[in-house]
């Protein structure tokens, strides 16, 4: 026993960050999506794994998902979201760590990664891929959890050319009961 620590030996600093780190382990590795938000850029949700202590990603590549303001060494805010009710749970800051391709720790994240693309246009042959045109990141985790916003953080919809349903015309729900009472 003398090799163990328990939690009410430890300082409430230390027992904190231990309880925030799994958190987001736990969070992490439960949820599909995280948002992540680089300087100068709106947040993102994205797809990942939870590998070796990090959220590894890959994308920026034909077909995968775009990484904008990524860039390693960066700071980025990570969101995790509650799988089932999709409320937040936790943000955390993390420094993006970019993996050079076929490094062990790109080929570790890479084998996670793998199993968890879906609808992979190339089936085996995407880690070659991703070795050629994509980049594989990790975003680890640089301290404690930060707070959650009061607000909602809901903004307004970027402009765009599509429309939203319009109004049925007056006429179309006799003509639409004219079908089922001839049938």
């Amino acid at each position: 026993m003398s090799g163990l620590v328990t939690l009410a030996a430890m300082t409430p600093a230390r027992t904190n960050e231990l309880l925030d780190r799994a958190l987001v382990e736990e969070a992490a590795k439960k949820s599909g999506l995280v948002w992540v938000g680089a300087p100068g850029a709106p947040a993102r949700a994205l797809w990942h794994v939870w590998h070796e202590g990090a959220v590894c990603l890959v994308g920026d590549g034909p077909g995968e998902q775009p990484l904008p303001g990524l860039t390693s060494g960066a700071r980025v805010e990570v969101t995790v979201r509650s799988k089932d009710k999709g409320g937040r749970l936790v943000s955390w800051a993390a420094k993006v760590v970019e993996l050079a391709p076929d490094s062990e720790a790109w080929q570790a994240a890479v084998a996670e990664l793998k199993g968890k693309r879906l609808n992979a246009p190339d089936g085996e042959a995407m880690t070659q891929r991703w070795a050629r045109e994509c980049r594989v990141l990790r975003l680890e985790p640089t301290g404690t959890t930060l707070p959650l916003p009061e607000d909602s953080l809901a903004r307004a919809p970027l402009p765009t050319p599509a429309t939203t349903r319009r109004p049925v015309p007056d006429g179309l729900p006799r003509l639409l009961s004219r079908k089922r009472r001839g049938k």
